[in-house]
C-alpha cells in the first residue's frame, strides 16, 4: 500500500516592529480577525524574539494567504 505524502507545513515570514527581528511562523502561531472594515481586519502574533504582541492590518491578499495556509480565523460581527 503506497504511503500518502504528508502535508507540508506552511511557514509565514514576519517581522517585529519593536525589536526588528525577522522570522518565520507556523500557521498555529498566527491569528486572523476579519471585521466589517479594513480597520477591523488584522492578523496578530507574539514575537518569538522579544515577546511583544504584534498586530498588523490584513488586506484581501493577506487574508487569502493566511486562510489558505491554515491560520485560525475569527470573524468579528458588528453590533449595529
Amino acid at each position: 500500500m503506497p504511503l500518502k505524502p504528508r502535508p507540508v507545513a506552511v511557514l509565514f515570514k514576519a517581522a517585529c516592529p519593536d525589536c526588528r527581528a525577522r522570522f518565520e511562523l507556523a500557521a498555529g502561531a498566527l491569528r486572523l480577525a476579519i471585521g466589517a472594515s479594513r480597520r477591523t481586519t488584522f492578523y496578530s502574533f507574539t514575537c518569538p524574539e522579544c515577546g511583544t504582541a504584534v498586530r498588523k492590518p490584513a488586506g484581501e491578499r493577506i487574508v487569502e494567504l493566511l486562510t489558505g495556509g491554515g491560520v485560525r480565523t475569527l470573524r468579528l460581527h458588528s453590533t449595529v
